[in-house]
């Protein structure tokens, strides 16, 4: 497990550990590592921007769930396929499919499919975890989301989700070769979701309408996610860090494309909702 303590990747650890399956989980911390992860998974440190740290990491696994970092991947894969890895599964991204994405997911996709071993993509969209890294600091503080766009709309999905898709990938034959775009199951705009949220609390947290130029302001100040993603998600730049157009900053709905691949295509269970994801997450929302 590379990323193994990531949102994702400590979820699937936990999913392998409760299947009775040996876990060794790399890490650049490791000692950080074997607080957050079950007991009995092997922690080792590493670190896949430096493929040297991988020596010895490798051996004796055969299944390996690789997080993405372009600039070494041809090399990461090429060790691990050297130690006897027969089953790669990629976090990758949604942005992917729609040809957004060819600088930071596709090179470890393109690497893996390169292989010769068995591969599976995991390619999930919108994660419903962006809102709480861009509108838990101002619920937590005033109860208020501020954002300029109530009625932009998508279908985020449930990070257990994802977690579930990448643990059948790993541990069930019928995979292999497979691009896995995931979604959660229903459109719901900004404003919705911020509705779902105030239910999920009891109350405290509403929506407010700024500009774009005030909402970068608020992220850029909260630092982490919020600040690092602000331009693209507001507009200011694509996909590629490129300067957009001040016209391309308007409201999103893509609600009339139908209904987008959900895990459930691969779980054989529904898809979690937003609903649950804010009942989940409310304790994350509330002021400490």
């Amino acid at each position: 497990m590379t990323g193994a303590t990531g949102e994702i990747g400590r979820r699937v650890v936990a999913r392998l550990v409760e299947a009775g399956t040996p876990v060794r989980a790399m890490s650049r911390r490791p000692e950080e590592a074997a607080r957050l992860l079950p007991d009995g998974v092997n922690v080792v440190p590493g670190d896949l921007a430096e493929p040297a740290s991988l020596r010895g990491v490798l051996e004796g696994v055969e299944r390996l769930y690789l997080f993405p970092v372009a600039a070494t991947a041809k090399e990461v894969v090429g060790m691990a396929v050297a130690a006897g890895v027969r089953r790669i599964v990629t976090l990758s991204s949604g942005a992917v499919e729609g040809g957004y994405d060819t600088d930071f997911h596709l090179p470890v996709e393109q690497a893996v499919e390169a292989s010769g071993v068995e591969w599976t993509h995991v390619r999930p969209g919108e994660f419903m975890l962006n809102k709480l890294w861009l509108w838990g600091p101002s619920i937590r503080a005033e109860g208020v989301v501020r954002d300029p766009f109530p009625e932009a709309s998508w279908c985020p999905v449930h990070e257990d989700d994802i977690a579930d898709v990448a643990t059948a990938a790993l541990l069930e034959d019928g995979h292999a070769g497979r691009a896995y775009m995931l979604n959660g199951p229903e459109f719901l705009s900004h404003r919705q979701q911020v509705a779902l949220l105030d239910e999920a609390l009891g109350g405290g947290a509403r929506f407010e309408q700024v500009t774009p130029e005030r909402a970068r302001a608020i992220y850029r100040a909260q630092g982490g996610f919020a600040a690092a993603n602000a331009d693209f998600l507001l507009g200011f730049e694509t996909y590629s860090g490129a300067e957009a157009e001040p016209d391309d900053r308007a409201e999103i709905d893509l609600s009339a494309a139908g209904p987008l691949p959900t895990a459930r295509e691969v779980t054989g269970r529904p898809a979690r909702t937003f609903a649950q994801w804010a009942r989940d997450h409310a304790a994350d929302f509330r002021r400490s």
